[in-house]
């Protein structure tokens, strides 16, 4: 009996052993990871930057859409976005399956269960029992609907709905209404179109158009306007809501829906839904999405043995990442050509540190795609972005950082780019104000920026647009150097050291000197920042590098920095960290500096101007420091739940970050190097084309073993804690020799550097 039961076991540890080799890359992507909590994160099914993103809509105010149960489901609509923070954007063309007569425009229900898998969500009403299953296509969704059939099933449209509205007249950061259409063209088929504007970005007005085509005949429909609810096969758009719904034979259990999408027209919208589904089965779609996802999520193959849960939060981290921007290209209704048109960068504040370079690594033909739609939007509308969502640029946050993404482009040499008109429209920002359109995109202060090398308070964020514009100068410096124009870059390699002329070497904050704070336009420090806009009382409040923003009653959109402190941002250098270690007193006190940012939680792990700080320990040669930072950070605030995420995700940001660290890379980004420290990971490989691979292998990884004693690149020992993009991209191996202590290795950054 024993000898069975143990044979029994060792069957099934043997089958166990076959399904984990034969489990592929797709399944260890978990949408659900960061989509509870802070990280807002798209749970619904989509393409690599797919434009149509469908997912159900609980309520009007959650950023992505979904909420967790219990909430109610309003329906299910088609275009969303991932991560974000602020205002919502999007939530167009909803959907609602219920059974019934067409008396009603509410079909609200609530969710027994859901199903959250890559590229496909289903959940079973509670009340109705109605089963929906959602996948999609790049431009259009498929749904297949299982009716219980208790009553006649139907379908609502409301073209009318959509997230982020606000009974409040013009309300900042909330979308408003514009107008709707639909027209029921047959017994199967219904087009019609959204238009809203505003949201996050505070953009002008945006369309959505779509075509829906249903498998079963419909055997009675209407329509309605502002809830009068008609006969009428059409709805033409007169500034109120509008939507149509369908009843079905009582016979039909499954009906299956699917929905052309198109910024352009609804016979464009047609056409996405002939060209992406026609002939295919909702199965069929799935496959082709994940698919997909298998090529990409492929290009990085990490070690086998890893654990279950550290794949998952890898390879899901991977898939945010590629997510958005959306690649609109021929949708865009603003201007026609051949160029790549993409949207929804929301915002490349967040996305440039980590975002750009790790798709600049894993896909490289795309990034080249983003690029040079940035560099066109800049030629068709005057200005690139710095956030852009439904075909508006805006909002800025901070420098003009479109720069930084194409310097990172350039120094790693991605081909098919028109430098010198990325170069002019770069100077665009650096040197022509956007005046009063400021918000939406360019560099707001600049003129004072200009003149008197930074920005004086009582201009918004006068702080971290100091500190970032001095970023993008650097950016400006490196590609007109590198396009042969050596007096430009003289002149932007001096204006990058501008954030100096908002250092105060004399503030003391908690023991440590030195701190970027408020300067008024005739050079004066401020200790006491005043509020309000009143000509009679003046007060104030007092600034400490510890302040996030000022009284309830302070815009803190207008602060001196945006979402973080001076303790953040006096160590967001990135192209100058040893002025900044000057500027601090040197290794020693960089040193103390960094140990008390991190231990007594200045460090905020959860936005992104704080991403490079935990390896800014390199720059005084001790990596195993930044590898001590790095892994608690990791083992404190990420995990494979859905609270995995630290903070909003931001278009992939926050998982970027995570995916680099995991390998033991990290970019500077804008810069042409990558940081090596201890990896999460025993080994990565990146198949970076033409036959090549890279790979980072970490011998004898363990919870002991997690400092780096030696290194070699293709067998040749490696004392460098830094590697160039160009080593990397020759293909080879990087491996690292871990052992229980701290070695002399990695004392120096590049051989140049000895």
């Amino acid at each position: 009996m024993a000898d069975k039961s143990k044979r029994f076991l060792s069957g099934i540890i043997l089958l166990l052993s076959i399904l984990h080799l034969n489990a592929s890359v797709t399944d260890y992507v978990d949408p659900k990871i960061g989509s509870e909590g802070l990280g807002r994160v798209f749970i619904g099914p989509s393409m690599p930057y797919g434009m149509v993103k469908p997912s159900p809509d609980c309520t009007s105010s959650p950023n992505s859409g979904w909420l967790p149960m219990p909430v109610q489901v309003n329906g299910f609509s088609q275009v969303h976005v991932s991560g974000t923070g602020g205002g919502p954007k999007y939530g167009n063309i909803l959907i609602q399956p219920f059974e019934g007569e067409l008396n009603s425009i509410r079909h609200i229900d609530y969710r027994a269960d859901e199903t959250i898998e890559l590229g496909y969500y289903a959940t079973t009403y509670a009340n109705s029992k109605i089963h929906t299953e959602i996948t999609t296509a790049s431009r259009a969704s498929a749904y297949r609907i299982t009716y219980p059939g208790n009553k006649n099933p139907a379908l609502m449209i409301d073209a009318g709905f959509f997230l982020g509205e606000s009974p409040v007249p013009d309300a900042r950061e909330a979308q408003q209404f514009v107008g709707s259409e639909v027209q029921v063209l047959s017994d199967r088929e219904v087009c019609g179109h959204s238009r809203i504007r505003g949201g996050w970005n505070n953009g002008r007005a945006y369309t959505v158009y779509f075509y829906l085509v249903a498998d079963n005949p419909a055997i009675k429909t209407a329509t309605w306007k502002s809830g009068n609810i008609s006969d009428a096969k059409d709805q033409y758009d007169s500034g109120e809501k509008t939507g149509a719904l369908m009843q079905f034979m009582s016979s039909v259990k499954t009906l299956n829906i699917r929905i052309g999408i198109s910024f352009i027209s609804a016979l464009k919208a047609k056409e996405n839904l002939i060209k992406e589904t026609e002939g295919k089965t909702f199965d069929n779609l799935r496959e082709k999405l994940l698919c997909s996802w298998k090529d990409i999520l492929n290009r990085v193959k990490i070690d086998p043995k890893t654990s279950d849960k550290h794949k998952r939060m890898f390879y899901t981290g991977l898939y945010h990442t590629m997510i958005m921007p959306v690649d609109r290209s021929g949708e865009n209704p603003l201007w026609t050509d051949p160029c790549p048109y993409y949207d929804d960068f929301y915002a490349i504040w967040d996305t440039y540190r980590t975002s750009s370079p790790l798709i600049t690594l894993v896909d490289p033909l795309r990034e080249t795609d983003i690029v040079n739609s940035l560099i066109n939007i800049y030629k068709r509308d005057g200005y690139m972005p710095d956030a852009r969502s439904g075909n508006a640029n805006g909002r800025t946050q901070g420098g003009s950082n479109a720069e930084i993404v194409i310097a990172d482009a350039f120094v790693k040499g991605l081909e098919g780019i028109d430098y010198n008109l990325a170069l002019e429209a770069m100077l665009k920002d650096a040197t022509v104000d956007p005046g009063g359109n400021h918000e939406a995109e360019g560099r707001g202060g600049l003129r004072e920026y200009n003149e008197l090398g930074y920005i004086p308070h009582g201009i918004p964020r006068a702080g971290n647009r100091t500190v970032e514009y001095s970023y993008c100068d650097y950016a400006i410096h490196l590609v007109a150097k590198g396009l042969g124009h050596n007096e430009l870059a003289s002149e932007y390699l001096k204006k990058s050291g501008n954030w100096k002329n908002l250092w105060r070497d004399d503030y003391e904050h908690d023991g440590t000197k030195g701190f970027i704070m408020p300067r008024d336009a005739n050079g004066k420090w401020l200790d006491e920042l005043p509020f309000g806009h009143s000509k009679k009382r003046k007060p104030t409040f007092r600034y400490t590098p510890v302040t996030f923003e000022g009284p309830w009653y302070t815009p803190w959109w207008n602060m001196f920095f945006y979402e973080a402190s001076s303790w953040e941002y006096s160590l967001s250098i990135p192209h100058d960290v040893a002025g900044l270690i000057k500027k601090c007193g040197g290794n020693e006190s960089f040193n103390k500096r960094l140990d008390k940012f991190f231990d007594k939680n200045y460090f905020n792990v959860n936005n992104e101007p704080s991403f490079l700080s935990p390896c800014l320990y390199h720059w005084i040669s001790r990596p195993d420091r930044s590898s001590d930072r790095v892994l608690e950070i990791i083992e404190n605030n990420y995990s494979d739940t859905p609270e995995g995420l630290p903070g909003n995700d931001d278009s992939g940001a926050m998982s970027s970050w995570l995916v680099f660290h995991m390998t033991g890379l990290y970019p500077n980004a804008g810069q042409d190097y990558y940081l090596i420290h201890t990896p999460v990971l025993e080994s990565a490989t990146f198949t970076l084309g033409n036959d090549r691979n890279f790979s980072i292998r970490a011998e004898n990884l363990s919870e002991r073993n997690r400092y780096i004693q030696s290194a070699t690149l293709n067998g040749k020992d490696y004392p460098y804690s830094a590697i160039r993009h160009a080593d990397i991209m020759k293909g080879g191996e990087l491996r690292l020799k871990m052992g229980p202590r701290p070695k002399k290795w990695g004392t120096v950054m590049f051989a140049d550097q000895e």
